[in-house]
Order: structure tokens, then sequence, then C-alpha cells
């Protein structure tokens, strides 16, 4: 396995930023407390690879143990990628801007669900168990996607990222792709579940209330759009990045620390308020939900997109 040092990145306070491994996992979010320094203009630039494009299957791989509201919160923000109603600004608004990279729409559908709640591993992963558990949901232009409880540690989470993505392969030399999301609820929220969390490090910035209830997993869904735009734009280390391709600035993290209009390092921008309760968000989704969704990298702007 190859790995790149953080030391070889600048990055944006109070934020999260993906760096890329491999292995071949391409990306991972990185803690706040490691973002210290603005980094220069972002372009991103196509480098002739396979993309992921047209009918994309997520799978789902839950490892330890999730309510069944998590649950429903993470599957509901997948299915909101695609829906009509509600009107922006929605999650579906926001990966529309997945159609400006090469490869035109990218309509999402959840797959397969395997539960692995007595954590058949254990409770310390490695990178290795990951692509193993990714394993048992891997197919043709679908994305496995593991998403680890709590309780379960795994190497490197909350030390140098909060996820990751990668590719690795399979019969007959097909690659498929997959990444890894953990709930970092008990282990380290400052970092890996911001802004709903004030950061230990950095600017000292209010918290914003989380808009499902649950920082952790409000954070996991941070984190999962972060990748999933990631993935699908840079699967296999070809697709659209700026920097070496072993450490390269994706979709989204490109526009690290950036959740609305006006953000700043520490501050996450202007975001909308429900008056009643307090909690925060920018896209709304199925069933009423909402979400606060990263800025993504418009390559028709060349600029970080916001929804408000």
């Amino acid at each position: 396995m190859h790995t790149i040092s953080i030391s070889s990145f600048t990055f944006f306070a109070s934020s999260l930023l993906l760096i890329s491994t491999v292995f071949r996992p391409c990306s991972a979010t990185i803690p706040r407390k490691l973002a210290l320094v603005q980094p220069p203009a972002t372009v991103l630039n196509y480098h002739k690879g396979s993309l992921l494009h047209g009918n994309i299957t997520i799978n789902l791989l839950w490892y330890g143990h999730f309510t069944p509201i998590q649950k429903t919160i993470i599957t509901d923000f997948l299915n909101s990628l695609n829906t009509r109603l509600p009107p922006p600004p929605s999650a579906a608004s926001w990966w529309q801007t997945i159609r400006n990279y090469k490869g035109g729409s990218r309509i999402i559908h959840l797959g397969k669900q395997i539960s692995d709640e007595k954590c058949s591993l254990g409770k310390s992963l490695k990178d290795s168990h990951l692509k193993y558990l990714a394993s048992k949901n891997k197919g043709f232009n679908e994305i496995s996607l593991v998403l680890t409880a709590a309780d379960v540690a795994v190497t490197g989470f909350c030390m140098n990222r909060c996820g990751t993505h990668g590719s690795t392969r399979v019969n007959k030399g097909h690659n498929f792709a997959y990444a890894w999301v953990g709930n970092s609820a008990t282990q380290c929220p400052d970092q890996c579940a911001w802004p709903f969390v004030q950061p230990v490090y950095g600017p000292k910035v209010p918290p914003l209330m989380a808009p499902n209830g649950d920082v952790g997993v409000d954070g996991m869904v941070i984190n999962i759009a972060t990748l999933l735009a990631g993935t699908v734009t840079n699967p296999f280390d070809g697709g659209y990045y700026q920097g070496p391709a072993t450490a390269p600035l994706e979709a989204v993290t490109a526009c690290t620390g950036i959740f609305g209009s006006g953000a700043y390092p520490g501050y996450p921008g202007k975001v909308l308020v429900d008056k009643k309760t307090g909690v925060s968000y920018n896209a709304q989704g199925v069933k009423g939900r909402r979400y606060l969704l990263p800025a993504m990298w418009d390559p028709k702007t060349s600029t970080c997109k916001t929804l408000v």
C-alpha cells in the first residue's frame, strides 16, 4: 500500500478534506485540526480516465449497530439525490452540479443493503478489512459504501481521515469503486462532524444545530456527499482532480469547509435556519428531511457552488 504524507498538503482551517492513497483508496477525509493554511486557486483538470456515469447503484454495508432512524437519515439522503421534489435548495439540486462534469448525468439508485451488526471482523478495522467488506457488495457501475458505527475504530480515523474512497480489481481485471465513512459521534465529532461541533483547534465559531438531531449521522451525510462526488468524478485515479494523483483535491474537497455564501476558514458560510427548531441546513430532501451539504466545484464556472 502506498500512501501520501499529509504534510505535503495545504488546508483550510475548520474543514474536511480528502487525501488520496493508492491501495487503491483514492481519498480520505482529513480532520480539521490539521487544516491550517488556505490552498491556492483550484482548477480540477480531467485526466482522461474512466468516470462513473449514467445509472449508478449505491450498495450499503452497515458495520456495527445503527438505529433504524440513523439508517433512514442516510438512505433518505441517497434517495433525495434524484427526486424532483422538494424545490431547490435541495439535495437533488446539489447533485445536479455533477452533470457539468464529463459524462453528464449520474442517477443514483439505492441498491443492496447488508447489516453486520455483530461486527464479524471485530471493532478495530484496517484498510484491508474495509476492502474486504466492500467486496461483499460490488458490481459494475456501482459503489460499495461501508458505514461503520460510532464504537468501531478504523486505522487513521480521526487522526488523518474521516472516510475514504478507492477502487480495487476483481475477476477479469474489472475495477470496482468503494467508499467508507465512519460515525465520529463518540470518537472525534469536533473533527469529523464539524460544523455541528465546535472544534478544539481553530476559530471558536458557535456550532450549528444538526438538521436531523444526530451530530454523528448528520456529519456522516456530509462525508458521504463528499466521497460520493469524488468517487463518480475520480473513481480510478484518472478523473477530475488537482495535484498529484496520489493526493488529489476532488469535486468537493476542492471547496473544503464551504457550506454557504461568505464562508471563510472556521466559518461555514450563510445557511438556512429553521425558526421553530433552530436547526441549520442548506438542502431539502424526501420525507421532509433537511441536510447540510458541502459546496461542490463547478467545472463550468471554475468556482465552488453553494446552494444558498
